[in-house]
């Protein structure tokens, strides 16, 4: 079963994908970063960047599940401002515009799947995906003439969690025994 994870965010919009036979096959990473046309903030309003943003979501989105057959989404919670509730509520959209089954987990539940604990932090996700899949395509930059890997890794790392933390939930076995009954 081909499977994706999912971190949504306005900014960085993370994915991941591979197979599950009874564990993940981690085979993809993407990291979509729409950015946001500041040189132009006199003449685009913040509502058409926030427009533009979310059809380039959509569309990375939309390509990279081609052939998923189901994904695994840390919904995002509310917010603590105005700006950040608008961008919760295109990520809901965009959630809701997906035409494939998903099972939805929270990032609590996301955090503990990877560390154990639910106030793991940005760099304890990221190590733990790093450590799981050294293989993966992890965003890196040179540093004193090393690859380093990226703080915006914890995108990549939370989709990666997403799937870890949905094949625990009850609707995800469910589905499994369901499907061996009809195999």
């Amino acid at each position: 079963m081909l499977v994706a994870g999912i971190d949504p965010s306005l900014s960085n919009f993370g994915l991941c994908k591979g197979t599950f036979t009874g564990a993940f096959d981690l085979s993809e990473l993407r990291l979509i970063s729409p950015t946001s046309d500041k040189k132009n903030k006199k003449q685009v309003r913040v509502n058409s960047d926030d427009l533009r943003r979310a059809q380039e979501l959509h569309a990375g989105m939309t390509q990279f599940l081609l052939g998923v057959n189901l994904a695994f989404v840390e919904i995002p919670v509310g917010s603590q401002s105005a700006r950040a509730m608008a961008s919760y509520g295109i990520c809901v959209g965009l959630l809701a515009s997906i035409q494939i089954p998903i099972i939805q987990v929270t990032p609590a539940e996301v955090k503990i799947a990877a560390t154990g604990s639910k106030t793991a932090t940005k760099n304890e996700m990221i190590h733990w995906a790093v450590s799981q899949y050294s293989d993966a395509d992890w965003l890196t930059t040179r540093r004193g003439g090393q690859d380093v890997v990226t703080n915006k890794n914890e995108h990549l790392a939370d989709a990666v969690a997403a799937v870890h933390a949905g094949v625990k939930t009850d609707t995800f076995q469910q589905l499994l025994s369901f499907q061996r009954r009809i195999a």
